[in-house]
C-alpha cells in the first residue's frame, strides 16, 4: 500500500517523498488510519518495522486538526521513550516528517545540560519527546506544563517496564489530562504490558505487525558453541576471517563491555564501548563513528543499545545471551531493518544452555548450531550457574564432569583458529567474564 492511500496530508506526503519512501510497512498501514481517526491503539511491532512513522505521521496531522490555544504554547503531544538515543531519533523523525508543517518539537533526556531544554520548552513546543526521569525533573521545576497534552505515545513499552520506569510513568500520567488519545507500542505483548494497557488505554484497537514474540524473519540466526574463555578469541577470528566491517556486540554489563572493547582493539579491530556510564557526548561520538565506519565494532549493553537505529547494520553478536528471552528479540532486531537482510550470531558456552533453550522456546524454533574447527567445546568443562549481582571468577581449568553437549551442532570447514583481516588473535588466552545481570 502506498502512503498516498492512507489519508495523509499533502505536506506529509511531500516530506515522505523527499525522504525516498513509497510503500508503507504493515504496521504503518494498520496504525496510521486508526491514529488519524482518534482511536487508542495497542500495537505489537518489532524494531525495524517502521513503527515510528506509524505514530509520528498521523500524530503530526492530528495536531494540525485538533483545536488549541496559540497563546498558551503548551505541548499537545507527549512521546515517552526508554533511552536517550531513541528519544533523539524520534525527535529527528518529527523534524523530518514535519519539515513542511509548523510543528515544534523538544527532545528531553538526561545526561546533558538541562538549561537548553528549559529554554526550548519556555519558547513553546507542540511535541515533547522525553525519557521519564528527565521529564519529571522538568515537571518538578515547573519548566513544562503538560495540562494540554491531547496525544500520549508510549514507545517500546516492554523496555520501559523492564527498566523499572513504571512508577515514573504513573507519576507522569497523574499530571496529564484525563481526556486524551493514547498509543502504546511494544515489541512483545507480555502480561505486564497488557496490565499497563488496561490502566492506560480506553477501548484500544489491538494490532500486530508480526506473529507474537517472533524474531525478525529476515535475520539469519546462528549459534557458535564455544568455551567461555575462548569467546573473545573466536569473535576476533570471525570478524577478521569473514571481514565483518560493522558489528554490534551485546554484553550484559558495563564493565564487560569496556573490557571486551579494549581486548578487540588490542586484536587489531577498531572497537569502542557504549553504556550507561558513558556521557551522552561520548555515546553520541561512538555511535557516529560506528555509523560512518571509523569504528568497526561497537560493544554495547542492552540499555544503551535499545532504540539504536543504524541503517543497514549487517551483523549483531550476542557475546553473552540475555537473561530475559525477549531481549534476544530486541537485540537481533537491530539488524534486518527497513527490508534489509541481517545476520545474528550468538557465542554460547555450556553455562548458557538454559538461556538458549528459553530463547528457542520463545521463538518456537531451533536455532542452527555450527561448530568452528579449532574452537570445539571441551566436554570436560562443567557448566557453572550464571552468577547474579557480581563478577564471575576466572573460568576454572577443565576437570572431569558430566558432559553437556550442544544439540544439533555440526562441524564445518570454515577455517582454523588463526585470525585474519587485521585481527591479531592470541590463542587460548583465558578471559574473565563479568556475568552480572545488571546492565548499563
Amino acid at each position: 500500500m502506498l502512503f498516498n492511500e492512507l489519508g495523509l496530508s499533502a505536506e506529509l506526503l511531500r516530506a515522505i517523498d523527499e525522504l525516498g519512501y513509497k510503500e508503507a510497512t504493515p504496521i504503518q498501514q494498520q496504525a496510521i488510519p486508526l491514529v488519524l481517526r482518534g482511536d487508542d491503539v495497542l500495537a505489537c511491532a518489532q524494531t525495524g518495522t517502521g513503527k515510528t512513522a506509524g505514530f509520528m505521521l498521523p500524530l503530526l496531522q492530528r495536531l494540525r486538526e485538533l483545536p488549541f490555544d496559540k497563546k498558551r504554547k503548551r505541548p499537545r503531544a507527549l512521546i515517552l521513550t526508554p533511552t536517550r538515543e531513541l528519544a533523539a531519533q524520534i525527535g529527528q523523525s518529527a523534524r523530518d516528517y514535519g519539515r513542511h508543517m509548523a510543528s515544534r518539537c523538544a527532545i528531553v533526556y538526561g545526561g546533558v545540560g538541562i538549561q537548553p531544554q528549559k529554554s526550548t520548552l519556555q519558547r513553546g513546543v507542540d511535541i515533547v519527546v522525553a525519557t521519564p526521569g528527565r521529564l519529571l525533573d522538568h515537571v518538578q521545576q515547573r519548566t513544562v506544563d503538560l495540562s494540554d497534552v491531547q496525544i500520549l505515545v508510549l514507545d517500546e513499552g516492554d523496555r520501559m517496564l523492564d527498566m523499572g520506569f513504571i512508577r515514573d510513568i504513573r507519576r507522569i500520567l497523574n499530571v496529564l489530562p484525563k481526556q486524551r488519545q493514547n498509543l502504546l507500542f511494544s515489541a512483545t505483548f507480555s502480561t505486564e504490558i497488557r496490565q499497563l494497557a488496561g490502566s492506560l488505554l480506553n477501548s484500544p484497537i489491538e494490532i500486530q505487525a508480526s506473529p507474537r514474540n517472533t524474531a525478525v524473519e529476515r535475520v539469519k540466526q546462528i549459534v557458535y558453541p564455544v568455551d567461555r574463555h575462548r569467546k573473545r578469541e573466536l569473535l576476533s577470528h570471525r570478524i577478521g576471517s569473514e571481514n565483518w566491517r560493522q558489528v554490534l556486540v551485546f554484553m550484559r554489563t558495563k564493565h564487560g563491555a569496556n573490557r571486551l572493547a579494549e581486548q578487540l582493539s588490542n586484536d587489531g579491530l577498531g572497537a569502542t564501548a557504549i553504556h550507561g556510564n558513558k556521557s551522552q557526548g561520548a555515546r553520541t561520538k561512538a555511535l557516529a563513528g560506528f555509523k560512518n565506519g571509523k569504528i568497526r565494532v561497537l560493544v554495547a549493553t542492552d540499555v544503551a543499545a535499545r532504540g539504536l537505529d543504524i541503517e543497514r547494520l549487517p551483523h549483531v553478536v550476542n557475546y553473552e545471551l540475555p537473561d530475559v528471552p525477549e531481549d534476544y528479540v530486541h537485540r537481533i532486531g537491530r539488524t534486518a531493518r527497513a527490508g534489509q537482510e541481517g545476520h545474528a550470531v550468538s557465542l554460547v558456552c555450556v553455562d548458557e544452555l538454559k538461556l538458549l533453550h528459553a530463547i528457542e522456546s520463545l521463538l518456537n524454533c531451533r536455532i542452527e548450531k555450527e561448530i568452528i574447527p579449532g574452537y570445539e567445546v571441551d566436554p570436560l568443562i562443567k557448566a557453572e550457574p550464571i552468577r547474579r549481582g557480581g563478577r564471575s571468577s576466572t573460568p576454572r581449568s577443565p576437570r572431569p564432569a558430566q558432559r553437556k553437549n550442544f544439540p544439533g551442532g555440526t562441524a564445518r570447514n570454515r577455517g582454523g583458529a588463526q585470525g585474519h583481516g587485521g585481527a591479531n588473535v592470541r590463542g587460548g588466552q583465558k578471559q574473565r567474564t563479568n556475568r552480572s545481570r545488571r546492565a548499563g
